[in-house]
């Protein structure tokens, strides 16, 4: 499997230019089974690599995911990490915060869950929410208790910008790399999967009102995306804007993203010094025995 990630990177200081970004690609898999073949290859070379993370202990990886209700945030999840050692991933979602959450800054729920060296962390949503459904509903930033000449702000979006690609950039100097994927649905495509969550009783759980009432929403929440990604993107933790009307393919193309940032890390096991040989040589002398 061959797939240009570029493609799909959002690069940093250039506009994210959703509206011309596609939500659907030609299929990378023939097949059912061709698909399966590729994802099995794929876990097999992620195993690879969370061990090698895990054994040199010197870098973490978290990997972001951000979209619209029914985009396949689970999915992705569920699917492209199956072959994850437990023991080297972590899980987060963040809902909505919590009465202690809000007595601290946006960026405080989020930074006590990061990812310890030699692991892998996953953000189901993240404080990426702060300038997204924050934006497109005040109501809630109001409810969080700034100070007043905080919200007075001009430019008060640009500068919890700032603060995330400061955050960011801190993170990636000491070890974390950083991967943002933004699945890019069509509001058409989410239409189907909302009836589908209507119509078939084992997905009834997945379906509310508020989902329709943040459809409302859709261009308000477009602009959002739109203005954050192209502020947020930068050269060391990037966005990527994955086509994701098609589950598998967006499953295909998150896979090779995660794998390429690993490789771009070189790594390999650590090898034993002279002083640790010895050690390993007297220990096997007394197994022996």
């Amino acid at each position: 499997m061959k797939i240009d990630c570029d493609d799909f990177r959002v690069l940093e200081g250039k506009k994210a230019g959703l509206e011309k970004r596609p939500t659907t690609i030609k299929p990378l898999y023939k097949s059912r089974n061709h698909y399966r073949e590729l994802i099995e290859e794929y876990l097999a070379d992620l195993t690879v690599q969370q061990s090698l993370l895990y054994a040199n202990n010197d870098h973490s990886l978290l990997l972001i995911f951000q979209a619209m209700d029914a985009a396949g945030k689970d999915s992705a999840i569920k699917h492209v990490m199956s072959g994850v050692n437990p023991q080297g991933c972590q899980v987060y979602s963040f809902k909505h915060p919590s009465t202690a959450e809000l007595a601290h800054d946006f960026l405080w729920r989020t930074t006590r869950c990061l990812p310890e060296r030699g692991q892998i962390g996953i953000f189901n949503r993240s404080y990426y929410e702060e300038v997204l459904i924050v934006r497109v509903q005040p109501e809630i930033l109001r409810s969080e208790g700034l100070p007043s000449e905080a919200l007075e702000v001009r430019d008060f979006w640009q500068e919890r910008y700032r603060s995330i690609t400061g955050l960011e950039n801190h993170l990636y100097r000491n070890g974390t790399r950083i991967i943002k994927f933004f699945l890019h649905l069509s509001k058409e495509e989410q239409r189907k999967r909302f009836l589908r969550r209507i119509d078939e009783p084992d997905k009834n759980w997945k379906f509310s009102m508020a989902d329709i009432e943040q459809r409302k929403f859709w261009t308000q929440y477009q602009e959002a995306y739109e203005a954050c990604l192209g502020a947020t993107s930068t050269a060391n933790s990037p966005w990527y804007a994955v086509p994701a009307d098609d589950k598998q393919n967006a499953h295909l193309i998150i896979s090779q993203i995660i794998l390429n940032a690993l490789k771009d890390l070189r790594m390999s096991y650590p090898k034993a010094d002279l002083a640790r040989r010895r050690e390993l040589k007297a220990i096997r002398k007394r197994l022996a025995k």
